[in-house]
């Protein structure tokens, strides 16, 4: 578990399970995402992200509001499994529901994920990409000290060749 002064990231339980379908079946929250999720998807999303804890020691953590235990998303790491050059990397993310947006959490959560990436798991770097009109995420990312690396841009093999959500940019940051 790891805490800031508004949230706590945490292993997911069953309770996360609802509101983490409806901020997937938002089409504001997924625009970025070749679409939205459904209530089974979703499922299989929380399903895969705690195996990935098992087998790696860390995972996407959900997060939660310190005062009220309200679950607003995930924050946290996972290993990429598509072909990509850049790979085997770790890989820092934040999905966060909507109504959660421009407060500075997905920063604060990121910030923290960060320090445990480097501190207590001793990781050599981290990347983060998303689609290149992604600016929301694309601000997380400088925030917490990430520096686009476009010679390493790439498209994404997961979607369509004409996919207009296919070119992705990338971040990378090292430990300072």
């Amino acid at each position: 578990m790891l805490t800031t002064p508004r949230l706590t990231l945490r292993r997911w339980r069953n309770s996360d399970r609802a509101p983490f379908r409806a901020l997937n079946a938002d089409p504001r929250v997924m625009e970025y995402f070749p679409s939205t999720l459904t209530p089974d998807e979703s499922d299989q999303a929380v399903e895969r992200i705690e195996r990935h804890f098992d087998q790696h020691g860390f995972t996407l953590y959900a997060a939660e509001l310190s005062e009220s235990q309200a679950f607003i998303g995930f924050v946290g790491l996972s290993i990429p499994t598509f072909p990509a050059p850049f790979l085997p990397a770790v890989e820092i993310g934040w999905r966060l529901a909507y109504d959660f947006w421009g407060r500075g959490l997905a920063t604060e959560g990121a910030r923290a994920v960060v320090q445990h990436a480097f501190a207590a798991l001793q990781l050599p770097g981290l990347v983060s990409f998303t689609t290149a009109a992604n600016r929301r995420s694309r601000r997380v990312m400088e925030k917490i000290g990430m520096v686009h690396d476009a010679p390493a841009d790439f498209n994404h093999p997961n979607l369509a060749q004409d996919h207009p959500l296919r070119p992705h940019v990338l971040y990378r940051l090292a430990p300072s």
